[in-house]
């Protein structure tokens, strides 16, 4: 699929009397966006104006939290018709490999390379420029993904053993499982090829500032997977559904990128000035993505070893910590980091003020959600889970790894954000050569506490190696942006903590009136729903409360946000 912008005289946005409308700041000290005239055609999409920047976080963050929740669904079916069996450990092994060719090409040039150049050209240049540079650099990427998954298909019977030389190991099931994973990673060998062209998709409308139909794609995708899963109770069909899901993700962005004025031609000028552009600050950022790809598979390397389960039961946890860092990290760094790069082109002030504020936003929701997560592990998975093929031996040791990974979950957030703080200013080398620090972190860590503390070495290596790159970038940062105010962050930290340490006594001793009461026994699906709907609403409360208390700014910005609240807070 190849797209070019429709021939077109370059056009100056005017105010209503005349003047070319420019970005004024709003009051919470972010550059307001401006409105876009509306492209011919009257259809819906075309419709849809850029939205503000708490517009577009709003929409964002809708948008991931149907996604997480339908990724919830995705994996509460998925356990319910494999369990942890070595089945679907084949399921998760053979699905790395088509997952890491899309994340090193699409993935690459999304957030870091792609975006920023987008917006400089239509900021600085002309939008000609701009399509055509989306033109090509889409081109270039898909043709690239078709060749890796080509590879991908014929190396299989070689890759596979070597990501996971443990799965099925010492049983009669080995060569079975072997071969179908095999057989797994080249049926879902489709989908990099497919997600290539819709990454791209998702990375255009997102500099276009528009968000909906991008936010919508994951939610098509997830149902997709839940349809092959709960219909067809073999994971040869879930592999076919996640090609299907694949093509839908593409499929309902195509009429809102249309309507923002692209068109299917069939250029790939990789001697442009802005292709190369992008390619140089691709390289690193693969080398970026690599190191967390490889991460991954350093996890399933050594979960291979200890059970097939385990590489399972690593899967539904990881999955299950990605939810809040989907919801509140992911959802608010993709909504700013547009405005990110255009700020940076035109005033790092600006910039430093949206990192910060940015920042300080997604560790408020992050750090109370790591400290439930925690306390909650063993009740939200057996709720979710213990039914079906997944026993309680399953709910185990997956709460086992959620509790390790969710010690964690602050730093992936901060890492977010502030990643894409260097990505906005076009420095690519910094993030990447701290990820690969992490990597190297995580590698030794691994192979020290998987020793001593089995499957749960696996989760606390990665949250560790993730805090190191997460403090690494933050230095930084403060030394890349002057008067960043790291004492204002530390202080924002510290109610934050403050707030969320209150908030867990408060959940523990509800837990142990529960316990007193014969009402914790987590095998019982009442008594799980009781600790979680009564923990976390007295949770939410109290860290409110508190977080009132002490004046959180982060706090008060939410509630300005959602006036009913904001009423009831008084």
């Amino acid at each position: 699929m190849i797209l070019s912008s429709a021939a077109k005289p370059k056009r100056t946005l005017t105010g209503p009397n005349g003047p070319p409308l420019r970005a004024r700041p709003d009051r919470i000290g972010h550059t307001a966006n401006v409105v876009q005239a509306t492209p011919p055609g009257g259809n819906f999409f075309s419709r849809l104006e850029r939205p503000s920047l708490a517009t577009a976080t709003m929409i964002v963050a809708a948008g991931f939290m149907g996604s997480r929740l339908l990724g919830v669904l995705r994996s509460v079916a998925i356990a319910d018709s494999f369990g942890t069996s070595p089945e679907l450990s084949a399921y998760w092994v053979a699905f790395r490999l088509p997952d890491l060719i899309f994340q090193l090409l699409a993935g690459a040039t999304l957030g870091s390379a792609f975006i920023p150049t987008f917006a400089r050209l239509f900021t600085n240049k002309s939008e000609d420029s701009a399509w055509r540079l989306a033109n090509s650099v889409l081109n270039l990427v898909f043709l690239f993904t078709i060749v890796l998954a080509v590879l991908g298909f014929l190396l299989a019977p070689f890759l596979v053993p070597a990501m996971a030389p443990g799965l099925g190991e010492g049983t009669a099931q080995q060569a079975e499982l072997r071969s179908q994973a095999v057989d797994l990673t080249r049926i879902m060998m489709l989908s990099p090829i497919l997600f290539a062209a819709s990454g791209m998709f998702m990375g255009i409308l997102n500099a276009r500032h528009h968000f909906l139909f991008p936010a919508i794609a994951p939610m098509v995708y997830n149902v997709a997977i839940i349809v092959g899963a709960v219909a067809f109770d073999d994971v040869r069909a879930l592999a076919i559904a996640v090609v299907a899901g694949a093509a839908l993700h593409l499929a309902v962005q195509v009429p809102a990128l249309l309507a923002v004025g692209m068109r299917f031609r069939p250029i790939a000028d990789w001697r442009d000035k802005a292709v190369q552009d992008v390619a140089r600050l691709m390289g690193p950022r693969v080398l970026g993505l690599a190191a967390l790809q490889f991460n991954l598979l350093i996890t399933i390397f050594f979960a291979s070893k200890i059970s097939d389960e385990a590489i399972s039961a690593v899967n539904f946890a990881w999955l299950m910590m990605m939810t809040p860092l989907g919801l509140f990290a992911m959802a608010i760094s993709t909504a700013v980091f547009p405005t990110m790069a255009e700020q940076a082109a035109q005033d790092r002030g600006e910039l430093r003020r949206t990192l910060h504020q940015s920042l300080r936003l997604i560790l408020f929701l992050t750090i109370p959600a790591s400290v439930a997560l925690m306390i909650f592990a063993e009740p939200l998975v057996a709720l979710l889970f213990e039914h079906g093929a997944f026993d309680a031996a399953s709910t185990n040791i997956t709460a086992q790894l959620l509790l390790f990974y969710a010690i964690g979950l602050f730093a992936h957030a901060g890492i977010e954000i502030m990643s894409r703080g260097f990505y906005a200013m076009s420095d690519t080398r910094t993030p990447v050569t701290f990820a690969i620090v992490s990597l190297v972190t995580n590698l030794i860590l691994t192979a020290i506490l998987v020793q001593v503390w089995d499957i749960r070495g696996l989760a606390l290596a990665v949250s560790l190696a993730t805090i190191v790159e997460a403090g690494l970038l933050l230095r930084s940062l403060n030394a890349r942006l002057e008067r960043f105010d790291l004492v204002a962050l530390g202080w924002s930290v510290g109610r934050t903590v403050a707030s969320a340490i209150v908030m867990a006594a408060a959940i523990g001793g509800y837990l142990m009136l529960l316990d007193r009461a014969g009402h914790f026994d987590t095998s019982s699906a009442l008594d799980a729903l009781l600790a979680l709907v009564g923990g976390g609403a007295i949770g939410t409360l109290v860290y409110v409360v508190v977080a009132r208390t002490l004046r959180s700014e982060e706090l008060d910005l939410l509630l300005r946000r959602v006036p009913w609240a904001a009423r009831l807070a008084r």
